[in-house]
C-alpha cells in the first residue's frame, strides 16, 4: 500500500528536488498571523528574536498586540502568564535554548502550575541549527516540558504542519510547547494532510509490517524516504507521525506495535526524556516490544552544517535503515 492516502502527501514526495524547502519556523510566523487574524486576544511577546523565530510577521501585522522583552526570558513567561490570566492568548518566541531552556522555572510556577493558555515557541533546536553550536542547539526540551504537568507538547514535521499546529495552538484550552528548528527542509505535507492535537497520522502502511517507525520532527522525512528503500529491499514498515509528544496516541502507538512486533523512534532529541523515551514508556505498560532509538544518545551539539551533523549523531537515512534490520533481527 505504501504512501497512505489518507495522509494526503503531495504526488511528488520522493523527488527531493522539487520540494519546497522550508523551515518550521517559517510555519510558525504564518500560523500565529492566521491565529491572529481568527482572534484578537492572541498576542504574541518575544526576547528579542523576532526576526530568528518569525514573530516579526505578527509584529508588522498586529504592532498593537505584539511586546518586546528585551533579553529577559524568565520575564517573558510571567508576563505572558498575567495576559492569559486575564482573558489573552499569549504566544512567546525564543530560541528553544533560552525558552524553556532558561526560563523553565518561571514556566512550571507561572504557567504550568496556574494551567494558563500560554503558547511557548521554542524555536532554533536541535543539531540542525548549524554552525549555533552546542549552546544554542537545545537537545533537552522536549525531556523539559512533557515532565510538567497540564502541558502539552507537539513536534511538527514540515513547515506546513508547524503552520497548522500553531492556529490549533490558539484554540487549545491550556499550555502548549512546540519546537522549530531553522534549517530549511522538504515540505511534503499539504494543507489537506490532517493535522489533529493528540491523534498520530500514518503515513506509510503495508497490509503486513516487520518494523514500525515512530518519528517526529523534520526527520520524518528521513524515515520515509528510508521506508521507500527498504521496501526495494524486500522490507516492509510503517511510518507514523507522532506530533504530539503529549498527550500521546496511545491507541496508534500500541496498535501499530502490535501489527509490526518491532518500533524504531526517530527524533532530533536527546534519547532520554524525548520522544523514543515517551514510547517505550506506553509500550511497557501495554505492549512490549523490541526498540531502536534514533536520535542524540547523551551528547552535546557542535558546530557544523545541518546536513552533516544529521548524519554525524546517526540521524539520517542510512541510520534509520541500519536500526530497522537491527530491531527487525530482534523480534
Amino acid at each position: 500500500m505504501s504512501l497512505n492516502p489518507n495522509a494526503k502527501l503531495i504526488q511528488n514526495i520522493f523527488d527531493n528536488k522539487s520540494l519546497e524547502k522550508k523551515s518550521t519556523r517559517d510555519g510558525f510566523g504564518k500560523g500565529v498571523v492566521e491565529a491572529g487574524e481568527k482572534d484578537e486576544r492572541v498576542v504574541v511577546l518575544c526576547a528579542d528574536l523576532a526576526e530568528s523565530t518569525r514573530a516579526h510577521w505578527f509584529k508588522e501585522k498586529f504592532p498593537n498586540r505584539y511586546i518586546e522583552l528585551g533579553v529577559a526570558e524568565q520575564n517573558l513567561a510571567t508576563v505572558a502568564s498575567g495576559l492569559a490570566a486575564y482573558g489573552k492568548i499569549p504566544f512567546i518566541t525564543s530560541y528553544a535554548a533560552f525558552s524553556p531552556g532558561r526560563n523553565n522555572e518561571q514556566i512550571r510556577t507561572t504557567i504550568s502550575l496556574n494551567r494558563v493558555p500560554v503558547k511557548i515557541m521554542g524555536a532554533h533546536a536541535g543539531v540542525s541549527v548549524g554552525p549555533d553550536g552546542a549552546t544554542h542547539q537545545q537537545l533537552e526540551d522536549v525531556a523539559l516540558m512533557r515532565v510538567q504537568p497540564n502541558m502539552t507538547v507537539v513536534v511538527p514535521s514540515d513547515m506546513e504542519e508547524a503552520r497548522k499546529a500553531t492556529i490549533a495552538a490558539a484554540m487549545h484550552d491550556g499550555p502548549m510547547y512546540m519546537r522549530f528548528t531553522r534549517d530549511n527542509r522538504p515540505v511534503f505535507t499539504t494543507a489537506e494532510t490532517p493535522f489533529e492535537i493528540g491523534r498520530a497520522e500514518v503515513f506509510w502502511d503495508e497490509d503486513e509490517i516487520d518494523v514500525a517507525i515512530i518519528g517526529c520532527s523534520p526527520l520524518l522525512y528521513n524515515a520515509l524516504v528510508a521506508a521507500k528503500e527498504l521496501k526495494e529491499e524486500g522490507i516492509s514498515v510503517a511510518v507514523i507521525n507522532n506530533h504530539t509528544v503529549k498527550p500521546m496516541d496511545v491507541d496508534t502507538v500500541v496498535a501499530y506495535a502490535k501489527k509490526a512486533g518491532a518500533v524504531v523512534t526517530v527524533e532530533e532529541h536527546q534519547i532520554a526524556g524525548g520522544m523514543g523515551s515517551a514510547v517505550a514508556e506506553v509500550l511497557s505498560q501495554h505492549h512490549p516490544v523490541p526498540i531502536e532509538y534514533i536520535g542524540v544518545h547523551d551528547r552535546f551539539g557542535q558546530s557544523g552544517e545541518p546536513s552533516e551533523l544529521i548524519e554525524y549523531y546517526g540521524m539520517g537515512v542510512s541510520a534509520i535503515k541500519e536500526a530497522v534490520k537491527k530491531v527487525r533481527s530482534r523480534k
